[in-house]
């Protein structure tokens, strides 16, 4: 039969198919074709099925590809580079110089490439960056194969990348015009935070949005330094000024949002606003815990990010999510906040959700896009398996991402990239650390 017809048929010990909390098939297949989910087949229909390739999957977890919510891709160059500070510390004494010195078209591309690479290997198949040179960015996408949203950033002062604000958005609309209709680039508009960005800027990146329909990305309340700092500028915390300067709508993803409120929590669910949650990073820089689990019974739309590699200092979602649960326990001392299964949706679907691509990606569903990725348990480290949904967040790591697809594109196999070349990748990143140590 014509629909027994596939491209590729994954065959998995076990999906995660993230439709329904806690719910797994054993030993069933995903058939791909033309890029998307074509079927779901049952142990039945397995062997009538007739694929180009097939590939077993004998003591994996078949399940969506991760959605990394919030990141700075290139900055994987200045890993390691300024560690153990405080936030402004790092930013306004090292990573702004740094960045001052160093940053470039070709800097970013290198960068990029270097951090999609790992991602690959952690399971990452979606990436919403926020940085410069956005042309660099979007080429690194399309050579690697990863799903990229490209993040505007836009800043009141100079950088390497532009002058002012109206210097910045004039760059970041000119680059994306050249990606429209592109399956893998999306550009949105990344006001870089409260206390780098003025009204006047606000105003004109919600405009744009609308007449470009667009998102918006943006650091909001990281610290509590943040919030004060605001309070004394401005006369009310940020998210209050965002609010009646527009700024919160279902466009926006508001990256970090440690420091919440009550009132704030429940205007963050009124007016649809999603939230990038960075674990890691926000323990890093003892930025403090996010209520994530209030935040989500009030039914915002929370995903999660990794940040940036200057920051975390690794690009691995599959430590974040732990990282997300475990975090949510200890902040609220309770052992039951962001269960396991919640921790994956927030990982895949939540995080699809807020980029507005959830009806695309972010489960294992017939019509969706092939974006899926292969977890092998058949380890010391995850034996015996009696829960592959808690297996997958409180026992798997990185290194047991084995297969990765994209739009039913294989760019990972038994650990080996496809598309990106990993000699290349350690080369371009030592010819930086030579340059960077230089100056």
């Amino acid at each position: 039969m014509e629909n027994n017809r596939f491209d590729q048929l994954l065959c998995a010990r076990w999906i995660i198919t993230v439709e329904q909390d806690g719910v797994v098939l054993e030993n069933h297949a995903v058939g791909i074709k033309d890029g998307r989910i074509a079927a779901i087949l049952s142990p039945a229909q397995i062997a009538a099925a007739d694929a180009t390739e097939r590939v077993m999957l004998d003591n994996h977890v078949l399940m969506p590809g991760l959605v990394n919510l919030h990141g700075h891709s290139a900055m994987t160059l200045l890993r390691g580079m300024a560690d153990d500070k405080a936030l402004m510390d790092w930013l306004q004494n090292h990573i702004w110089p740094a960045e001052g010195k160093h940053v470039s078209e070709q800097f970013v591309f290198d960068g990029a490439l270097l951090a999609m690479g790992e991602m690959f290997r952690s399971g990452t198949t979606t990436i919403n960056d926020m940085y410069f040179f956005h042309d660099a960015m979007a080429r690194a996408g399309l050579q690697a194969g990863m799903r990229t949203f490209v993040g505007c950033s836009i800043l009141e002062f100079p950088s390497a990348y532009g002058q002012n604000a109206d210097d910045y958005i004039a760059k970041g609309l000119a680059d994306a015009a050249n990606y429209q209709g592109n399956e893998l680039i999306t550009f949105t508009l990344a006001p870089h935070a409260p206390y780098t960005v003025s009204d006047d800027t606000f105003r004109k990146v919600v405009a744009l949005a609308d007449e470009h329909d667009m998102l918006i990305h943006c650091h909001i309340h990281e610290t509590q330094d943040e919030v004060n700092g605001g309070v004394a500028e401005h006369g009310v915390r940020p998210l209050a000024r965002l609010d009646k300067l527009g700024m919160l709508s279902p466009r926006l993803i508001a990256a970090h949002m440690v420091h919440l409120n009550d009132e704030e929590i429940a205007l963050c669910a009124e007016r649809g606003v999603a939230i990038a949650h960075n674990p890691t990073s926000n323990m890093k820089l003892a930025s403090g815990i996010a209520p994530v689990q209030q935040l989500l019974d009030a039914g915002v739309t929370v995903g999660i990010g990794t940040d940036g590699a200057a920051s975390n200092n690794k690009l691995d979602m599959l430590s974040e999510t732990r990282m997300g649960a475990l975090l949510a326990k200890v902040g609220t001392l309770n052992p039951v906040a962001v269960p396991a299964a919640t921790a994956i949706r927030m990982a895949t679907q939540l995080g699809a959700n807020a980029l507005h691509i959830g009806d695309k990606v972010g489960s294992v569903t017939v019509g969706k896009q092939a974006d899926l990725i292969a977890v092998d348990l058949a380890q010391i480290e995850t034996s015996p398996s009696f829960d592959p949904i808690s297996h997958i967040v409180y026992a798997a790591g990185r290194e047991q991402v084995s297969h990765v697809w994209v739009n039913g594109r294989k760019v990972l196999s038994e650990r080996t990239l496809t598309t990106l070349d990993e000699a290349d990748l350690k080369a371009r990143a030592d010819a930086w650390r030579v340059r960077i140590l230089a100056k």
